[in-house]
């Protein structure tokens, strides 16, 4: 099964490929104060679609280049 992940784009500027950031907030076991990361990773857009601030879903596939690992499933919202 593979993983999908939602996100928002920061950077469209390479052909066919869209940079994403992933936000996670979740409860720090201890202390239980919400503490927030993010990760950034890189997703095949065959057609181009998305552009900086859309949000996005994107699939783990197989190695595509030497840092792309994920496949553009969707664009779920535009930005303004």
């Amino acid at each position: 099964m593979q993983k999908t992940r939602q996100g928002i784009v920061v950077s469209d500027k390479a052909e066919k490929t869209i940079t994403v950031r992933i936000d996670v907030a979740r409860r720090h076991r201890r202390y239980q104060k919400v503490v927030r990361t993010s990760t950034t990773l890189h997703a095949h857009d065959e057609h181009n679609d998305a552009h900086v601030g859309d949000t996005v879903v994107v699939r783990e596939s197989r190695p595509l280049s030497r840092t792309k690992r994920w496949r553009l499933v969707q664009v779920v919202e535009r930005a303004r």
